[in-house]
């Protein structure tokens, strides 16, 4: 499906930050064509970003969502997720050991699915059928919180039964148990989770540390050897938590501070410009001093790169999640169920996270994690310290007003 197709209707800033990650966001950049450069070292993988469209009158929001589940009677699922996002075995990599084992516990056999290549495309597959209120032919889907948070508000995701979910309810890491798209985790749960954070190159500074998004903006010794992200929630995110305010919570007017707060850095040449992946080549080759970056990017710039550095801000620091959901009218919901329930286990978890180099949202894997990949186990951008963990802050959802009019504030400062 073109993206216009899939744009249409919605609001013009909206529809250009869709455009803009699609073509130099995260979403430009596949978890494939990422995985695929870092060979051994997996988990660079990219989240895609910015902007929903709104729901048009006539969908099915009040249309229950439920269907009958087969579960019972027809051992299946059919699981449709990021390509390069599980296990594999080295010697065939046309095994998944962590599914082979949950089809050997369970009897349920999976149809894995690399479909989902970002956010906005899987939204344009599924959302005929959702919207008719048919079943998709998915009963288990991987989606970034924000348009997790969509199919949720559309009523396009089956509640979750928490009987079938009892490792979940007990493993899930306390930080990704409330988030305002999903209270209480009623209709999702985390599949892996990324970080925003400050990254520098200390062969460029000279050994100077770039410690805060404050130095970042003002710092003359960095002037014009700075970029910003393209994806205005990770830019004005941690630029609020730099401004002592709270991305959960923040105020319009906080939002504007921050806009201005860049624009002043924009206008000074401070900030070179603002980028999506590419900002990796120019930080290892030192043509930029320092950035904001995401985690996932890091570990493979930092193994080919000493030099390179990353920093969690005194403030805090960004997370995003990708989450496990069972579409409307699905047919094997329970059948997703025990699967969802199968990966909250510590070994479980462990053997995925060593696979991929996700953040995991297990809370207590880590000593099975260290059994078998030592060197994941220690990389905090894989496994936060608690330290990093308690400075963790979520960017809150945005209505549909505040995403056309944040969208064109954003899109004026990048120049976009």
């Amino acid at each position: 499906m073109e993206f216009n197709e899939i744009a249409d209707g919605m609001p013009a800033p909206v529809r250009k930050a869709w455009a803009r990650s699609l073509t130099n966001g995260r979403a430009a950049m596949t978890r494939r064509m990422l995985l695929q450069a870092t060979a051994l070292m997996a988990g660079t993988g990219t989240l895609a970003a910015c902007g929903i469209p709104a729901a048009k009158s006539g969908s099915t929001e009040s249309a229950p969502a439920a269907g009958p589940d087969s579960s019972d009677t027809d051992k299946t699922l059919n699981f449709s997720n990021w390509p390069l996002y599980i296990d594999v075995d080295p010697k065939d990599e046309t095994k998944r050991p962590t599914l082979d084992a949950f089809t050997a516990a369970t009897g349920v056999k999976v149809k894995y699915t690399e479909d989902v290549n970002d956010n906005v495309e899987f939204f344009g597959k599924v959302k005929p059928q959702l919207a008719a209120g048919q079943d998709t032919g998915r009963d288990l889907v991987v989606l970034t919180d924000w348009m997790a948070g969509r199919l949720i508000r559309l009523g396009w995701a089956q509640r979750l039964n928490p009987a079938n979910l009892t490792n979940a309810l007990t493993n899930l890491e306390a930080r990704f148990r409330a988030p305002d798209w999903d209270p209480g985790r009623q209709y999702s749960y985390p599949w892996t989770s990324i970080q925003t954070v400050i990254a520098y190159n200390k062969k460029a500074t000279k050994g100077k540390a770039v410690t805060s998004v404050s130095q970042l903006l003002d710092d003359p010794a960095l002037k014009g050897r700075v970029t910003f992200l393209s994806e205005m929630r990770d830019t004005v995110g941690m630029v609020l938590l730099s401004m002592g305010k709270e991305p959960g919570k923040f105020t319009t007017d906080d939002f504007d501070a921050a806009i201005a707060r860049v624009q002043k850095a924009v206008d000074s040449k401070q900030i070179r410009k603002f980028t999506g992946n590419d900002y990796g080549q120019e930080l290892s080759s030192g043509d930029i001093a320092a950035c904001i970056a995401w985690g996932g990017d890091l570990i493979q710039l930092r193994a080919d790169n000493p030099d390179i550095e990353f920093v969690i801000p005194a403030e805090g620091y960004l997370s995003s999640t990708d989450n496990l959901l069972v579409p409307a009218k699905a047919q094997h919901k329970k059948n997703a169920e025990l699967l969802i329930n199968f990966y909250y286990q510590h070994e479980i978890a462990a053997q995925l996270t060593a696979g991929i180099s996700y953040v995991s949202p297990v809370a207590g894997m880590q000593p099975e994690l260290a059994k078998i990949a030592p060197d994941v186990a220690e990389n905090p951008l894989v496994v936060p310290t608690p330290e990093m963990t308690a400075k963790t802050h979520l960017f809150r959802s945005l209505t549909e007003a505040e995403e056309t009019d944040f969208e064109a504030k954003f899109s004026k400062l990048i120049g976009a």
